[in-house]
């Protein structure tokens, strides 16, 4: 699934950078301030609400967070959104859904 999103939004446009696991996505997120992060909430050494955690912690730029998961419980969804995301989606989603919401946010 990282290679099948990072694929569609290159095509549309977007500068990409993967991480394979939570722990990197926080490092990455801390070196480089991108504009946008997209992080499942099920991964190894750190959550998708860890994720958040570190975004928002950075106050000299707005990150947005979009949050995906198979979790599509109100419980996990309301965590989400308390944390900081901008947005959440439950897989399965459409490539296409998600590059309206990504350009919806960076606009």
């Amino acid at each position: 699934m990282l290679k099948t999103i990072s694929i569609k939004l290159r095509k549309d446009g977007y500068d990409v950078i993967t991480c394979q696991d939570g722990q990197e996505a926080i490092a990455k997120i801390n070196e480089l301030h991108p504009d946008l992060v997209i992080a499942d909430i099920m991964l190894p050494y750190a959550s998708g609400f860890e994720i958040v955690n570190a975004v928002k912690a950075i106050a000299e730029k707005k990150i947005y967070v979009i949050m995906l998961s198979a979790l599509g419980q109100e419980k996990t969804v309301a965590e989400a959104f308390s944390l900081g995301a901008d947005d959440y989606m439950t897989k399965p989603f459409s490539l296409s859904e998600l590059s309206i919401r990504v350009k919806k946010l960076i606009r």
